[in-house]
């Protein structure tokens, strides 16, 4: 049970100390469906083991979830040394909880345009070795993504006579020079040849750092 609530953990459930003293922490405020998740951690840190940062969602009393990281550590009897009880150190994550989540459904959505877009779509790393290929980059070459993924693209897909051409192109492109409409022979499973128009791009991250290359082909 409650015996501690200081005014920040007041103003982030909107419940005051006089109502969350003495009352079951976890029944009270952790959603049902991390009840016995929350107990499990509690429960290991009055057993004496060492507390470590989790995340826990609250329940306000307007009915909202908050979302807050916690760090638990024991309370010990001054006396005798005896544990007594938990303190938990909370910091109210709610909103940046929020945006990651945003950001990692905006991946999904992403990912998902990528993979049913119906132009060939295959990427590298700065290795040169495959890490995006898409249902129609699948379709047209016979190789699967599986079959794809960390293959060095260069010698795996394309044709011998071609590939110092290829290498050279991507190679610019990871230092920050594009190409546009260039026409790339690819060597498909059955062993033909496949022509496609690719704009090559170079690709960043957030800092703009260069991580890899695109190609958006038809």
């Amino acid at each position: 049970n409650i015996n501690a609530w200081n005014s920040a953990i007041a103003e982030i459930t909107g419940y005051s100390k006089n109502e969350a003293v003495n009352k079951p922490f976890v029944s009270t405020y952790i959603q049902r469906k991390h009840q016995e998740k929350v107990s499990k951690i509690f429960g290991n840190v009055l057993r004496g083991k060492e507390g470590s940062n989790c995340q826990l969602e609250v329940i306000t009393r307007s009915g909202e979830t908050r979302c807050i990281l916690i760090n638990t550590v024991k309370r010990r009897n001054k006396d005798d040394s005896r544990i007594i009880g938990l303190l938990a150190i909370a910091q109210d994550v709610t909103e940046h909880t929020k945006r990651d989540r945003e950001v990692a459904s905006m991946a999904r959505e992403l990912r998902q345009l990528l993979d049913l877009a119906n132009v060939p779509i295959f990427g590298i790393d700065i290795n040169g070795n495959v890490n995006e290929w898409n249902e129609k980059t699948a379709f047209i070459t016979g190789y699967s993504r599986e079959e794809a993924l960390d293959k060095p693209l260069v010698s795996t897909f394309i044709l011998p006579e071609l590939r110092q051409i290829i290498e050279d192109i991507f190679d610019r492109a990871l230092k920050g020079d594009e190409t546009s409409n260039y026409e790339l022979e690819f060597r498909t499973k059955m062993n033909e040849s496949k022509y496609l128009l690719v704009n090559i791009t170079t690709r960043r991250d957030a800092e703009s750092n260069i991580v890899g290359v695109v190609g958006v082909a038809q």
